[in-house]
């Protein structure tokens, strides 16, 4: 058996680009990390920000997905944010590092190019929340794209 028939030429689709990105990579437990990222779209279809984290003794967490708004889809420049106290750890042993890589899917399955962001748990640290924003966004009244849920888990009570 055989079939004839035709089928129009699929459009081609390109992914969404992380442009820039900047993230701290120091903080004590609990503390709010901000992770900055601006990303475009030429197709204008971005829908989701994919987050996963693995450390050392910890392996991978599963992906955390923050859906955009729609104001989003073809341009944005704005942060995520961690709350990095956990309600499966009393704390996190100091010096434990993290690796967060954050990419952007599209309505179509392209993913973006991956930004890495290494995190380490340290007391001590003077006002990890003072630092200088780097170029694109050193304005500050960026907005918060939404919140990274993902409950880290002390590596010694595996």
């Amino acid at each position: 058996m055989a079939f004839s028939g035709w089928a129009q030429p699929k459009s081609e689709t390109r992914a969404p680009v992380i442009t820039h990105a900047f993230a701290v990579e120091k903080g004590y437990y609990g503390y709010i990390w901000r992770i900055y990222i601006e990303a475009d779209d030429p197709d204008e279809n971005m829908l989701r920000i994919a987050l996963v984290a693995d450390g050392p003794g910890q392996g991978r967490y599963p992906t955390d997905w923050i859906y955009l708004k729609p104001q989003f889809r073809k341009h944005f420049r704005g942060y995520v944010q961690w709350n990095t106290f956990s309600s499966k750890a009393g704390y996190i042993s100091e010096w434990t590092s993290i690796t967060l890589k954050v990419s952007i899917l599209d309505k179509t399955g392209n993913e973006s190019n991956v930004a890495v962001f290494p995190f380490t748990f340290e007391s001590g640290i003077p006002d990890p929340y003072k630092y200088k924003l780097p170029l694109p966004f050193e304005h500050g009244d960026l907005p918060r794209l939404g919140y990274v849920m993902i409950d880290l888990v002390n590596p010694g009570w595996w």
